[in-house]
């Protein structure tokens, strides 16, 4: 049972531990609309929909976290910039995969952060790509440390993503941090998956930590063959002449027919 308005990064605070929250990233409208009817508390969005008047109407009570990733953004000052107006229109915290001293900025300056550790893909060239980190004890402090140091700069929360489920445990308990677990087991204080891989419309490789509920994939390739079919027909009804018929075109009367042609004749 969530509060009686908004979330607030006090009321997740207060939470760890007592409550598992459900967070999904969505993409349009439609999704963040699905996800705010399904009970769905925390949203990754992209930017531009926290500009838009209409997400708010849609999901009203989502803690929504703007993010991309860090070369898309820029350094510190550029951070600053964008997560301004994010915040004024209605952005609950914002993600960060920039610098610590960008954590820093936007923490000192109001802006509830979170972080990224773990497995971080647009950073995976540092931990050997796109494979669990923290298997091993040399990697396992790492991600310690990184989420020491966000603590230490300020963020509020971080994504803790493919780490072993019992290094997130034993990191749950000594950190203070919302961690916002992505294949890093359910001692995380929220579980995140791309709305992409719970409805079953991602191509290529699906992640082993995303569990698929739906198989929109199969749904919209049979949609996809309805759209071919009623073009194709639309098509050949245009190519045979039998489209547009009479009730499908608007008729003038005769004689404002008739008058009209003897103007052109008088006129064209």
């Amino acid at each position: 049972m969530g509060p009686s308005q908004r979330w607030t990064v006090a009321d997740l605070r207060a939470a760890r531990g007592k409550h598992q929250f459900a967070m999904l990233r969505v993409e349009t409208l439609e999704e963040a609309e699905a996800a705010e009817r399904a009970g769905v508390e925390l949203l990754s969005v992209p930017p531009a929909m926290i500009l838009d008047r209409r997400f708010r109407e849609v999901a009203p009570n989502a803690f929504a976290f703007p993010g991309d990733n860090f070369y898309e953004i820029g350094d510190t000052a550029d951070f600053l910039k964008w997560a301004f107006p994010l915040y004024k229109h209605g952005a609950d915290g914002v993600y960060c995969s920039g610098s610590l001293k960008t954590v820093r900025a936007l923490s000192e300056n109001g802006i509830p952060v979170c972080g990224h550790v773990g497995l971080v893909p647009s950073k995976r060239t540092w931990t050997g790509g796109f494979k669990a980190v923290g298997k091993t004890l040399d990697t396992a402090k790492l991600v310690w440390e990184m989420c020491k140091a966000q603590e230490e700069a300020g963020a509020f929360a971080v994504e803790i993503e493919v780490v072993p489920h019992q290094i997130t445990e034993a990191i749950a308990e000594r950190t203070n941090l919302f961690l916002i677990s992505m294949g890093g087991g359910a001692k995380g204080h929220a579980q995140y998956l791309f709305t992409d891989d719970v409805l079953g419309q991602t191509t290529g490789h699906v992640p082993r930590h995303a569990k698929v509920y739906a198989d929109f994939r199969s749904e919209q390739a049979a949609l996809q063959e309805k759209r071919v079919a009623a073009m194709r027909a639309f098509a050949e009804d245009v190519h045979g002449g039998t489209y547009p018929s009479s009730e499908y075109v608007v008729s003038a009367k005769d004689e404002v027919v008739a008058e009209f042609r003897d103007w052109l004749k008088a006129n064209a």
